[in-house]
């Protein structure tokens, strides 16, 4: 008995002393990091999204265009607000890295990384530090988190989803030879990495270009295996048929246009 309450001991111990080398470390160093929260109609789920991130140096959350109280509901749970009326995933994210590059052009210093999540809570932003922490030691220019390698919730991703990821990943290997196997929202990157991709698509086309454009410029990629939950409210894309079929067209012409080198 005596024997046990001692290696009990020893491992709180040492559990105590390795959580909080990692939360010190894991504090300074996220200090350095903006997150960007693209949402359209999320007041529902966007407490719990900003309430399991982690303290980070900047959220914004893009408003694109919400009726529904979006905007106030961020404000009040302490994200910076930044209005992006001109609807589009794509459209919002560069909302968030034009209101991120006016901050520097003020005086304000650039973060280390960026990171993106979507608003709709099916992310697990509690995984926010070993996403970004290849990128802020500079072991990886981005990481993706992989929905697909990762465990899913019932229901989380619907098979059109699931069956048109890997198509996209089976092009981007066909004409690039990269092995991905998702083009999931969650994402860390170098924030001078993606200037330099000079991200332009407005709506669907946003994951799969920075994706593309990190393999042609060289970008040092790492995708990690990431949970992945069932949204709050009903999906803007493959909760609907107009919506899959849009994202799904946009994604293949997108690959189609960089692959035969049009751009």
């Amino acid at each position: 008995m005596k024997l046990v309450l001692e290696l009990l001991s020893l491992h709180l111990k040492t559990s105590v002393t390795s959580n909080s080398c990692v939360s010190a470390v894991s504090d300074v160093a996220l200090g350095e990091v903006t997150v960007v929260i693209p949402a359209l109609n999320e007041a529902r789920s966007l407490p719990q999204v900003l309430g399991d991130l982690p303290a980070v140096g900047q959220v914004l959350v893009v408003d694109n265009g919400s009726t529904d109280g979006t905007a106030e509901v961020a404000g009040i749970h302490g994200a910076t607000v930044i209005s992006e009326p001109r609807r589009g995933y794509g459209a919002a994210c560069l909302a968030g890295l034009a209101a991120i590059a006016d901050q520097v052009v003020q005086g304000g210093s650039p973060p280390q990384a960026v990171v993106f999540i979507d608003a709709d809570y099916s992310d697990h932003g509690e995984m926010l530090p070993e996403l970004v922490r290849p990128v802020l030691q500079g072991e990886f220019d981005m990481v993706l988190g992989s929905r697909i390698t990762g465990e899913r919730e019932p229901g989380a991703m619907p098979p059109q989803s699931i069956y048109g990821n890997r198509l996209a990943c089976f092009l981007m290997r066909l004409f690039w030879g990269v092995r991905y196997t998702d083009l999931g929202p969650f994402r860390a990157i170098d924030y001078q990495a993606l200037c330099a991709l000079e991200m332009a698509d407005r709506n669907y086309g946003w994951t799969v270009e920075m994706q593309i454009k990190a393999v042609r410029r060289g970008l040092k990629v790492r995708e990690i295996p990431v949970p992945y939950r069932r949204r709050i409210g009903a999906s803007k894309i493959s909760g609907t048929l107009t919506g899959t079929v849009k994202a799904g067209s946009k994604i293949l012409l997108t690959i189609a246009r960089y692959g035969l080198g049009r751009l």
